[in-house]
């Protein structure tokens, strides 16, 4: 069982491995033939690794599937409407935090960027 790591701590803690999306989609490109996995990430990643690898048995976690509305939503249309307003100097859908989370969140990024 292959979780990923934003995923709650009781999941996460009887898995045998949980880890980023580049961690589960690395270890399942180089994972051997006839290796079975149940991934809890977001479903269309764990179809896309699926259809890439049809030699394994890939399975979603999760039997009752609640779809993020909001991972659905990243896609090349909204992405590029993203990028033309910064472009245009228009930040849209901005969120705000205290400057105690943007701390936190830049040291947490900082990490992340450091285990690269």
């Amino acid at each position: 069982m292959f979780t990923q790591e934003q995923g709650c701590f009781e999941v996460n803690d009887i898995a045998d491995v949980s880890g980023s999306t580049g961690k589960i989609i690395d270890t399942v490109r180089n994972s051997p033939p006839g290796t079975k996995w149940a991934i809890g990430t977001e479903l269309h990643l764990v179809n896309r690794l699926k259809a890439e690898h049809p030699e394994q048995e890939i399975h979603f976690l999760s039997p009752v599937v609640c779809m993020c509305a909001t991972m659905y939503r990243i896609d090349l249309a909204h992405l590029c409407w993203c990028l033309e307003n910064l472009r245009d100097g228009c930040g849209v859908n901005q969120i705000l935090v205290d400057d105690k989370t943007t701390h936190h969140s830049l040291v947490a990024l900082q990490r992340m960027l450091k285990v690269k």
